[in-house]
């Protein structure tokens, strides 16, 4: 447990609390350096193959902590960005968003910058910093437009108006709604769902789902070369998960 990250490690999932409730988990520099390092320890564990992020009490998070900011608060390096997710685009893992409550500007961002957002009925959604004179610069004004498109990112940019989880699944970027109270189980259930599959695979297929986003065409992206895919078909689960399959039993992932 860090000063402000309340981390559980179990069953190759890692699940991390963002843990500063008296103030809707707003982020300050310190908690998103102590959250930087958090995700840095996951990347590297091979025994770790999938992360839940989500907030303690009733918020995942308010973004930037402008009273802190305002108070003129310590500041450090946050090379990572929110949440240690936002600026960090070499995470090959999966990471799955379990927001709680209000996720707003930069918690916003961060569950953005996850792969999979599971929301409680009691989540809320928005980009409100043109409202105090600022704009979501920390990844809200760039992936939101690629997840959901230009035109329905906009209806939510332009107007830092709140978006319900329901709304959120229609526009595109929420996959379940949830009751409050099964929101870590449903979270749980997509992670578990993931860590059936061969670690490297999923990592692969992430890779080159976000990298082919990147790419001028389909055919460069199908033609590109992938160090992910390479690793996959070097590794003992590529010869693991045909011999299961054809010996009819679960496969034994060891995720190289």
């Amino acid at each position: 447990m860090g000063e402000y990250s309340i981390v559980e490690k179990a069953n190759h999932i890692m699940t991390v609390r963002i843990n500063r409730p008296d103030r809707l988990n707003a982020l300050h520099p310190l908690a998103n350096a102590e959250l930087g390092q958090v995700f840095d320890d996951f990347a590297a564990d091979d025994d770790l193959w999938v992360a839940i992020i989500t907030g303690e009490g009733r918020g995942f998070s308010a973004g930037n902590d402008l009273r802190y900011q305002a108070e003129g608060g310590e500041r450090v390096p946050t090379p990572r960005g929110f949440g240690g997710l936002t600026s960090r685009f070499d995470m090959t893992k999966p990471v799955i968003a379990a927001v709680n409550g209000v996720a707003m500007g930069g918690g916003f961002e961060i569950a953005l910058a996850c792969d999979l957002i599971i929301a409680s009925e009691n989540a809320k959604f928005a980009l409100p910093e043109p409202k105090v004179g600022l704009a979501a610069l920390a990844g809200g004004l760039n992936r939101l437009p690629r997840q959901i498109g230009p035109k329905r990112a906009l209806g939510m940019i332009l107007t830092g108006r709140h978006v319900s989880p329901e709304e959120g699944q229609q526009l595109g970027f929420v996959n379940e709604v949830v009751p409050h109270d099964d929101l870590m189980d449903a979270a749980q259930r997509w992670a578990k769902m993931i860590c059936e599959c061969a670690p490297l695979s999923i990592r692969a297929s992430k890779d080159v789902v976000y990298k082919s986003l990147d790419s001028a065409s389909l055919q460069d992206a199908m033609e590109g070369k992938y160090d992910s895919v390479m690793e996959m078909v070097g590794s003992q689960d590529f010869i693991e998960g045909p011999k299961a399959f054809s010996e009819k039993r679960a496969p034994n992932w060891q995720g190289k």
